[in-house]
């Protein structure tokens, strides 16, 4: 009877350190299998991820490759940017919409300034969508909106391109050394008179402006649609705002490269060489400038020589 008991009791102890082994080879396993599964499915929750969400802007992007933002003006829509897109491939665009423009709804934009606020915004879409350094291209206000974000966020991307704006209008609109008072009473019967304008008014002003500022008449309907289709309000207070902010005092905290193309109106008749001094003038304090004066072409520089303008923005992105 004892050899049966010392074999009972023997076998009972082996069982018990097999199910031991077993219980600890199943949470090792488990845990392994957990770890796998949070790594593998890591990037599905990234894809999931809340998308960045504003009042001010809305962002779309096309193609892959490293990023450039690119920034409409005043009244427009990322439509200024599709040859220049379609011309371009091997590169991320992000196509910013300004709410309140273009039929895009007032959204965050229905009162105060527009232009700043955009600016910060953009800089939080850079930080929330991981996005490391991008080149940015402003048009008109597109450009203030980047100088402000050059300026503000300087480690947010890594140069600049102004495509046809001047870091003060005010210098243009009352006149050089105008006091700011003098500006800003000046900005106040600009932005009275577009508010006050009938709809008869207001139809002919955009489409002698427009006029003005695209000289290929093909491409003009599309302008006068977006500036057409844009909130009164909010397109007023913008252009006052462009009217009385003066970025030059905010030019040298700028660290990154910065390019700007630049036509001269042919309302401006005056020497070239006088013109060119006014830009070079203006943006003196930025530490790193490249400035180019683009001929025979209006305000939409994209439109009117765009063969020249791909060609310089081409150049712009494939900097070191």
């Amino acid at each position: 009877m004892m050899v049966p008991d010392v074999f009972n009791e023997r076998q009972r102890r082996d069982n018990q350190g097999i199910r031991m082994r077993s219980t600890f080879f199943t949470r090792r396993s488990l845990l392994a299998a957990a770890a796998f599964s949070l790594t593998a499915f890591l990037p599905l929750a990234e894809a999931l991820a809340a998308p960045f969400e504003s009042s001010r802007i809305t962002v779309r992007t096309e193609g892959s490759g490293p990023d450039v933002i690119l920034i409409p003006g005043l009244n427009s829509s990322p439509r200024a940017w599709a040859s220049t897109v379609a011309a371009l491939p091997g590169y991320r665009y992000h196509l910013v919409q300004v709410s309140g423009f273009a039929g895009q709804p007032i959204g965050g934009n229905k009162e105060g300034n527009v232009a700043a606020p955009v600016a910060d915004e953009i800089a939080r879409y850079i930080k929330e969508a991981g996005l490391k350094q991008p080149a940015v291209i402003g048009h008109s206000m597109g450009g203030t909106m980047g100088m402000m974000l050059a300026a503000r966020y300087p480690d947010a991307l890594s140069r600049l391109m102004v495509v046809d704006m001047v870091p003060y209008l005010g210098t243009f609109f009352a006149g050089p050394g105008a006091p700011a008072e003098k500006v800003e009473a000046v900005a106040n019967a600009t932005m009275a008179g577009i508010r006050n304008a009938t709809p008869e008014q207001r139809s002919a002003n955009t489409s002698a402006t427009i006029a003005g500022m695209v000289n290929t008449e093909s491409m003009r309907a599309g302008a006068i649609a977006d500036s057409a289709a844009s909130d009164l309000d909010v397109s007023s207070r913008a252009y006052r705002e462009l009217i009385v902010t003066n970025l030059i005092p905010e030019l040298g905290k700028i660290t990154k490269p910065v390019t700007v193309l630049y036509v001269q109106p042919k309302s401006v008749p005056i020497p070239a060489e006088q013109f060119d001094y006014v830009y070079k003038s203006a943006y003196a304090p930025v530490k790193s400038l490249t400035l180019k004066r683009i001929p025979d072409s209006a305000h939409f520089i994209m439109w009117d020589q765009p063969q020249r303008f791909q060609s310089e923005v081409k150049a712009f992105l494939a900097a070191p």
